[in-house]
C-alpha cells in the first residue's frame, strides 16, 4: 500500500484540480472512507489471517459466497427482492461450498485451526460483499476514479495505523529494500494487483451495478483455485472439483436474467 498510495493521491489531486469533486457531500465522502476501510483494510486483514491456517484453494471457495451475499445485503438494507431463481442459486452455491469445504477438511489434522481460518475468510467475504454493495451506491455520486482514490487512501491509513500499532515502525520494512528478493513481487502486488484492478472494478461497477459485478468477479476464486494447484502444488480433490462446479452453476443461475 505504501507503493500504491502515490497513484491514488495523484489521481485525487488531478480530479480536484479539474473540479470533478464539486458537489460531493461530506456524508458521501465519509461513506467512501468507511467503504475503503471495510473493503480493503479489514477484508484483506481477515483474508491474510485466514490464509495462515487454510489453503489458497479453499479460501477461494469460501470467498465464492460474496455474489450471493451481495444479493442478501441488497435485500436486507435496500429491500431489493430476491427471486425464486436467485434463492435456488444461493442454495446450490452453499451446497457446493459445503461439499468442497468437507473435502478439504479431510487433509487437515488440526480442525480447530482450520475452522478458525475459515471463519476469518468468511468475514473477508462478508466485508467485501458490503464493500461491493456500498460501492454500487457511491460510485454514481462521486465518479469511479475519485471514489476509488478516496477509498484506497483511507484503507492505506487504516493499514499504516495497524502497522504502527503491531510492528516495530522504527525499522524500514526489509521487503522494500533494493536487496530484497521479493521486492519485485511487492511492486507487482502494488501496481498490477492493487492499483489497476481497483480502478477497473469501480469503473465496471459504474456500468453494470453491484450485483452483476459481484457475479462477474467470481471468476477470480475459480482462477485462484486452479492456479494454487499448478503454481503452489496445492491438492485439489474430487470433492473440491464437484463443489466448485456446483458453485459455478449457482453463480450462473444468478447471472441468467429473467425472460
Amino acid at each position: 500500500m505504501l507503493l500504491s498510495l502515490p497513484f491514488y493521491v495523484l489521481v485525487l489531486y488531478v480530479l480536484s484540480k479539474k473540479k470533478n469533486l464539486n458537489g460531493v457531500s461530506t456524508p458521501t465522502y465519509l461513506w467512501a472512507i468507511a467503504m475503503g476501510v471495510l473493503g480493503y483494510y479489514l477484508s484483506s486483514l481477515f483474508d491474510f489471517i485466514g490464509l495462515q491456517y487454510i489453503s489458497a484453494g479453499i479460501e477461494r471457495i469460501i470467498l465464492f459466497i460474496y455474489p450471493t451475499l451481495a444479493l442478501l445485503i441488497n435485500r436486507w438494507l435496500f429491500k431489493v427482492a430476491i427471486s425464486k431463481r436467485q434463492w435456488v442459486s444461493i442454495c446450490i452455491t452453499y451446497i457446493g461450498i459445503g461439499i468442497a469445504y468437507w473435502g478439504e477438511m479431510q487433509y487437515f489434522e488440526n480442525t480447530q485451526l482450520f475452522l478458525y481460518g475459515s471463519i476469518m475468510v468468511l468475514l473477508c467475504g462478508i466485508t467485501y460483499a458490503f464493500y461491493l454493495v456500498g460501492t454500487g451506491k457511491l460510485v454514481p455520486k462521486m465518479g469511479a476514479s475519485s471514489y476509488t482514490s478516496v477509498a484506497m487512501i483511507s484503507a492505506t491509513v487504516g493499514i499504516f495505523t495497524h502497522y504502527l500499532i503491531t510492528e516495530d515502525f522504527t525499522q524500514f520494512p526489509p521487503y522494500l529494500t533494493s536487496e530484497s528478493p521479493i521486492l519485485g513481487y511487492v511492486i507487482g502486488l502494488a501496481i498490477i494487483a492493487t492499483v489497476i484492478p481497483s480502478f477497473l472494478l469501480s469503473s465496471g461497477m459504474k456500468r453494470i451495478g453491484s450485483n452483476d459485478l459481484a457475479i462477474v468477479t467470481s471468476i477470480g476464486p475459480v482462477a485462484t483455485l486452479f492456479q494454487a494447484s499448478f503454481l503452489l502444488n496445492e491438492h485439489i480433490g474430487s470433492l473440491q472439483i464437484l463443489g466448485t462446479i456446483l458453485v459455478i452453476v449457482g453463480v450462473l443461475i444468478v447471472k441468467k436474467r429473467d425472460a
